[in-house]
């Protein structure tokens, strides 16, 4: 646990990493060096800095959507490895345990 509070280990296990105890302690002191930047940049005087919603005056130029004709089924299954007839079959990434 941090200084912050910070209890790395426990947002490793979230996060699905295993870290030593050496990854851990070094990750925690980093973590607290970069909350002590945030908190010192919210100290900074920006009472006279007008609010921005974007730093740029740049505007996205949009299309409308339009419906196409999509990849029929079976081309879209024909290379994959593993499927029931209608999905792709995938290996489980993530324990359910956690």
């Amino acid at each position: 646990m941090s200084e912050q509070g910070i209890n790395v280990q426990k947002v490793a296990k979230l996060a699905r990493l295993q870290l030593t105890e050496d990854e851990a302690t070094r990750y925690a002191d980093q973590l607290g060096n970069v909350l002590k930047y945030v908190d010192m940049l919210g100290q900074v005087d920006t009472s006279n800095v007008e609010p921005l919603a974007h730093p740029h005056e740049v505007t996205n130029v949009l299309r409308d959507d339009e419906r196409k004709e999509s990849l029929p089924r079976d081309a879209a299954l024909s290379n994959a490895p593993k499927t029931d007839g209608k999905y792709f079959l995938v290996p489980p990434i993530l324990d359910t345990d956690a």
